[in-house]
């Protein structure tokens, strides 16, 4: 008895004095302390002697006075206070956080995830299982869990979120056992399924898996085997695609998609003379060749350096009775892009243009990126102005891909210009594309645009994590406004971000050169606080545990025997175990 109570007292010592301080004043509870240690060690010396609860919780009231008249007060204090430091997290992290403290059995589990309350999608659902480092049998509970609640249905859309990332994960067995309990699979379970092990190298499995497809209520037919050879080359296997190709000649039908497959994946390698081996039989099959056999047959031989066949071809195709379509003309662009004939490739969109050809988001894709990454700005930023006036909205992603070469070079003028105009036109932007124009801003000093861009980041929904705060006292810094880059430094150890010390000690040195002492000591005081918290959520992390706002210890007795276990004494952001 004696032996748990000391434990508990030195795992209660090794709490810091500035978080007990705020609970009971030290006078009082050194003298407490010390009345229990010696009332028990008199107690213990008596075998015949029973320790009255009453007086146990008696005592232990008095180190942790609570009022019986403020109970409720308190009570809604902590549960603000809990809610308040729940919102930090997304509800996909909140979600996945459940698997963190290992419940057991999947009804606990289950139990668990229902507790939180989180308005459940699809998307949602998506994210839990596409990120973060779950299992597979965690990931597979968690989508039986979800595809129960009113937000996510029961449809084959919804295993196409599981399969996909399973697949991804490299978690087959389980990718598998989804695959054969569904109650009705497609084409597309198929595909996702045949796409993940060709991304896996398990080609073989892959191919055994078409030809059980009847197994999984698809036809093994002309649809599926293309499906298969598309996975094949798209993951670079075209070698294995076409042994298939070859094997399964006369058994399944052919059509114009198959050998079209096929000459794409012998182009993506420059492999020219297995892509007119192919063309060829694709002839000889009765089927002509079509604008897309032409693309892939100009970007193979644009792959294999002989750009000027690639223009022969092109200029021979209306002599065929074939009309460029923008695929062709597009890959002429990419030709010209990679042989770094930007001239060309511009004046090969003109001509495109001027054909009454309407070029698609690929063609401005291939066109802006690479005349952003040949340092054309000026040509990339007309180009990009035309997309949008004709009334083609870029992707989150193809943005990004804009912002991110303008970021590594020049002044972010041309970045904002990209930035600015997606936004106009309702294009979302992405959380990364907003930490690289904070962090060039930040790096010219544009302190005024950069607090601006931060505001609109906000208002898109994206919080701000710490290397966002740490782009922002970097600008600040940059310009002199140290009391607001403190200002800013202090609102992200408040949300519980303690930024990295090369920015402390660029604010700090310029606070000491600018005769601010006691700001900087104060800040020094704030910085090493948030230090010591940030140390112990990296350590709870690293040993399976999840940041905790409350930390408390509960004692219960057992006869006459004290029994820690864990409880409550509200200090943030630290575990007491009591053993």
């Amino acid at each position: 008895m004696s032996r748990s109570w000391n434990l508990a007292l030195e795992s209660l010592r090794l709490v810091r004095r500035g978080h007990i301080r705020t609970l009971v004043s030290r006078a009082l509870f050194n003298r407490t302390v010390c009345t229990i240690s010696e009332d028990l060690l008199s107690s213990s010396s008596s075998s015949h002697t029973v320790v009255d609860e009453s007086y146990v919780l008696a005592e232990l009231s008095s180190l942790l006075p609570i009022s019986s008249k403020t109970t409720t007060g308190k009570e809604d204090t902590c549960l603000k206070d809990e809610v308040a430091v729940d919102s930090f997290l997304s509800p996909e992290e909140r979600l996945r956080g459940v698997f963190l403290q290992k419940p057991k059995g999947k009804s606990a589990i289950h139990k668990a995830l229902s507790s939180l309350c989180v308005d459940l999608s699809i998307d949602i659902v998506a994210n839990v299982v596409d990120s973060g480092n779950l299992s597979g049998e965690a990931m597979v509970t968690f989508f039986n869990w979800a595809i129960r609640e009113p937000g996510v249905s029961k449809d084959v859309g919804s295993y196409y979120v599981i399969l996909r990332a399973l697949g991804r994960r490299k978690f087959f067995t389980f990718m598998m056992d989804v695959l054969r309990e569904m109650v009705s699979s497609d084409l597309k379970c198929l595909t996702i399924a045949m796409d993940s092990f060709a991304r896996a190298h398990y080609v073989r499995r892959a191919i055994q898996l078409f030809e059980e497809s009847q197994d999984f209520g698809v036809e093994c037919g002309t649809e599926s085997f293309n499906s298969l050879l598309c996975c094949l080359c798209e993951r670079s296997h075209v070698s294995a695609a076409n042994s298939v190709f070859n094997a399964k000649k006369g058994e399944i039908p052919f059509d114009s998609c198959t050998y079209n497959v096929m000459i794409g994946g012998w182009s993506k390698l420059g492999e020219v003379e297995e892509m007119e081996k192919v063309l060829k039989e694709m002839v000889e099959g009765g089927f002509g060749p079509d604008c897309l056999s032409f693309s892939y047959l100009i970007e193979g031989l644009g792959r294999a350096g002989r750009i000027n066949d690639s223009v022969e071809i092109f200029d021979d195709m209306k002599h065929k009775g074939c009309v460029p379509d923008a695929k062709v003309y597009n890959a002429m662009i990419c030709n010209f892009i990679f042989a770094r004939d930007f001239d060309e490739s511009v004046r090969y969109y003109r001509k495109m243009l001027d054909e009454e050809c309407d070029p698609d988001l690929e063609t401005y894709s291939k066109l802006v990126s690479g005349l952003v990454k040949g340092r054309k700005v000026a040509d990339a930023l007309e180009i990009y102005e035309e997309m949008l006036s004709r009334g083609i909205v870029p992707t989150t992603g193809l943005v990004t891909s804009f912002i991110k070469p303008l970021c590594s070079y020049g002044p972010p003028h041309a970045a904002m210009v990209i930035y600015q105009k997606a936004r106009k036109a309702g294009c979302r932007i992405s959380e990364s594309a907003y930490k690289l124009l904070l962090k060039r801003l930040s790096r010219f000093g544009k302190c005024g645009i950069l607090l601006n861009v931060w505001d609109e980041m906000q208002e898109c929904g994206y919080s701000s994590d710490v290397e966002v705060y740490e782009y922002i006292v970097d600008g600040l810094c940059n310009i002199g406004h140290l009391e607001n880059a403190v200002l800013v430094m202090e609102e992200a150890m408040r949300k519980g971000f303690c930024p990295n010390r090369l920015v402390y000690s660029r604010l700090s040195n310029k606070l000491m050169a600018s005769n601010k002492t006691e700001m900087a000591y104060k800040l020094f005081l704030k910085i090493k606080e948030a230090r010591i918290q940030d140390n112990a959520r990296r350590f709870w992390r690293r040993n399976g545990e999840t940041d905790k706002v409350f930390v408390y210890v509960k004692i219960s007795l057992t006869g006459s025997h004290l029994s820690p276990t864990l409880g409550v004494v509200c200090i943030p952001f630290w575990w007491v175990v009591v053993a």
